[in-house]
């Protein structure tokens, strides 16, 4: 870039920062908002907030710095109200996205480290967890909101506490009103908050680790939001035409209960029984590369397989607890069964409505993509892994600053994207 150019990226990267870090009761934070952005944006380097502060350009107040990030009492909930407000109107959400990602440790010092699964390392193993909330259309996202995952070794209350790490609670500042839950109920409160932000809330769109939990789905029910979500294969269903049966009764002992004459079976299940032919072709969106095979306009590989779409009545014991008379609430079924296999390979379950058009649906289903691309792009050059501080507070600092900078080079990117191009 030129002298000027560079000069125009900074004077609306003070502007934006300005807008966002108003919430700031302090002129120092704001300035050390913005050095902190400085070096997220600047280069390829490890992020910590001490090396930031040395680099060209900043004051070298290391100390200073540090302590913003870590140990400065500034909510992180009015940044993100502001930067979702702000980023609300740019990308027009399609729908908000939830969903988590590792932090990889090698010590159990920091907060809320435990033995655990991520898909970040794909396994079991030392980790921080992060769950997050993003507005998201075809064009771009942005993560507004997040929440640290408190595993069952670190809740005094739970029946799999570990002493030595509960007692580091304090040290690493987690408040003592935080306890385990599973990961789909910081979802739903991450959900009101941005609410009470008054954001417009579209449909959510999930994967299987929140999809699978009839809770989750009958909370994003209960505050009126429709759903597109992932669900495992094994998942059980009645078809849409099953009715629920009630025996003749005698007059003496227990009255019979209302069910189902037929064992629930698995989504799987229903969806061979409904065949392979059911399943139409759909283009979802043009990816970012040039294809060599089917491609749009613009040259780029379409993202292109076949879907099946069932009414189907999700099963068991929580749909039950959580339905209102004997029948099991009627949902769509969508699952993907590309032309060379012997049966399908994803699932998602939708309460959209049923005269959805299936390309919409399978639109809206694939929409998590983005976020995984938020997160690569935050990882590998905004320093959203890189924070080395161990408490709970300056976590959720760092992940903030981090969405800001990230939202940051969204807006850049679409300010500078040629008219005609298909969203990357």
């Amino acid at each position: 870039m030129t002298p000027d150019e560079i000069a125009v990226v900074r004077g609306e990267l003070e502007a934006f920062a300005a807008e966002v870090f108003e919430p700031f009761a302090r002129n120092d934070q704001r300035r050390w908002g913005q050095v902190c952005l400085r070096g997220l944006l600047t280069d390829g380097q490890r992020k910590p907030a001490e090396p930031m502060a040395a680099r060209p350009g900043e004051d070298g107040n290391r100390q200073a710095l540090a302590h913003f990030v870590t140990h400065s009492p500034w909510d992180p909930a009015h940044i993100r109200a502001k930067l979702a407000w702000r980023m609300e109107g740019v990308i027009g959400p399609e729908a908000l996205v939830f969903d988590d990602t590792g932090f990889l440790k090698d010590g159990t010092a920091s907060a809320c480290v435990s033995r655990q699964y991520t898909g970040t390392a794909g396994k079991v193993t030392h980790c921080q967890v992060g769950v997050s909330l993003h507005l998201a259309s075809g064009h771009a996202s942005a993560a507004v909101n997040w929440r640290l995952f408190l595993p069952q070794t670190r809740d005094p209350a739970s029946a799999k506490a570990d002493p030595g790490k509960v007692t580091r609670r304090a040290a690493c500042g987690i408040p003592d009103d935080v306890g385990h839950m599973k990961k789909w109920q910081p979802a739903l409160d991450m959900l009101d908050e941005t609410r009470s932000w008054r954001i417009g809330v579209p449909p959510a769109i999930a994967d299987a680790g929140y999809g699978d939990a009839a809770a989750f789905r009958h909370g994003l029910q209960a505050r009126g939001l429709n759903y597109v979500v992932g669900i495992s294969s094994t998942l059980p269903a009645q078809p849409a035409d099953a009715a629920p049966v009630t025996e003749p009764y005698s007059g003496t002992g227990r009255p019979p209960v209302t069910r189902y004459p037929g064992k629930p079976q698995s989504v799987k299940e229903l969806l061979i029984a409904a065949g392979r032919k059911a399943a139409r072709p759909v283009q979802w969106r043009e990816g970012s590369r040039p294809g060599t095979g089917r491609s749009g306009r613009s040259g780029r590989k379409r993202m292109y397989s076949r879907f099946v779409a069932l009414r189907i009545r999700p099963a068991g014991h929580e749909v039950r607890q959580a339905t209102d008379g004997p029948e099991l609430p009627e949902c769509r079924l969508l699952a993907q069964w590309p032309a060379g296999e012997s049966e399908p390979v994803q699932f998602w379950l939708s309460d959209l409505p049923s005269g959805m058009p299936l390309a919409t649906l399978v639109r809206l289903a694939k929409l998590r993509w983005r976020i995984e691309h938020d997160y690569r792009e935050t990882k590998q050059a905004l320093g959203l892994s890189h924070f080395e501080s161990r408490t709970w507070g300056g976590w959720h600092h760092h992940v903030t600053l981090v969405s800001v900078a990230h939202a940051f080079r969204t807006l850049q990117r679409l300010a500078r994207a040629p008219k005609d191009a298909a969203p990357a």
